[in-house]
């Protein structure tokens, strides 16, 4: 157990802000505690002037095993309303300890959907910073950002059909991947290389390992020296062609779908996925979901 903070934010260049999700002995994992972290910083340099690009990166081998399914797996709501606690709640969905599939419901349109939207649309350009496994949840954390680069090891994938569940809750599968390979992806749970990930323009650049960290940074400067608000507003411009394409429909249509499948779960197994999958994990770090 560690007593340093989830994520930690620092100004590696001039008009550049850096997240750095900081739990690599769980392969940062995300329970609440890290996402709300997150989401904190992610609101702290979107108010940060001297911030005009944010990167998202991880410490450790790799950038986020998915979700902390430790934290995660049981339907009972007051275990989960009880990490939310203390938290400072954004959205307005509540009732975290309501019964059945309400409370669940709303914590999911808090800390995954919700804070998912909410990075998304922050005012400035955006930079996922990646290396080793992406893993589900992961992928959630990488796709709302604006731009991708990944070093030559990286690797991601959607497992979470292997737990009776038909992806994870925020859906940027064919946007990043395209029909066919989206459906692969999900359909299998194989990894998807950088290199299969850059041909299919997933990810913007693919890298050496030891070059991440500093060509990450040049793409950063070279684009906080352009106008900041021509900068807000292009970004604007394209994320609002994505919604008049459909994006947040296809969103909704998934959420639904995905807790239709959860609530099965629990009628079937008492679990909100099948345990056959993660009564396989060890106990001793967060599973790779």
């Amino acid at each position: 157990m560690t007593n340093d903070p989830a994520v930690v934010i620092d100004h590696p260049a001039e008009r550049v802000g850096r997240i750095t999700l900081n739990r690599p002995e769980t392969r940062n994992a995300q329970n609440t505690e890290l996402l709300y972290a997150l989401n904190d910083a992610f609101d702290a340099l979107a108010a940060d002037d001297n911030a005009r690009v944010i990167i998202l990166a991880a410490a450790g081998p790799h950038f986020s095993s998915g979700h902390d399914i430790y934290e995660t797996t049981s339907p009972d709501p007051t275990s989960l309303a009880a990490a939310t606690k203390g938290h400072r709640q954004v959205g307005t969905w509540s009732g975290y300890d309501r019964p059945g599939a309400e409370g669940y419901l709303a914590r999911e349109m808090e800390i995954y959907t919700g804070f998912c939207e909410r990075w998304r649309s922050i005012p400035k350009p955006t930079i996922a910073q990646v290396q080793g496994k992406v893993i589900a949840a992961g992928l959630m954390l990488i796709w709302p950002c604006d731009l991708i680069v990944a070093a030559d090891d990286a690797l991601f994938c959607d497992n979470t059909v292997n737990m009776n569940v038909n992806g994870v809750e925020w859906f940027g599968h064919v946007a990043a991947l395209g029909a066919r390979k989206a459906k692969e992806m999900l359909f299998t749970a194989d990894f998807i290389s950088a290199q299969d990930a850059y041909r299919l323009g997933m990810i913007n650049h693919v890298v050496p390992r030891a070059e991440l960290e500093s060509k990450t940074l040049a793409l950063a400067a070279h684009i906080a020296a352009k106008p900041s608000f021509a900068l807000s507003l292009a970004k604007e411009s394209v994320n609002n062609a994505e919604d008049a394409a459909g994006r947040l429909a296809a969103q909704r249509a998934h959420f639904a779908m995905h807790h239709l499948l959860h609530w099965h779960n629990v009628a079937r197994f008492g679990s909100l996925m099948d345990p056959a999958f993660y009564q396989k994990a060890p106990r001793n770090k967060a599973p790779e979901k």
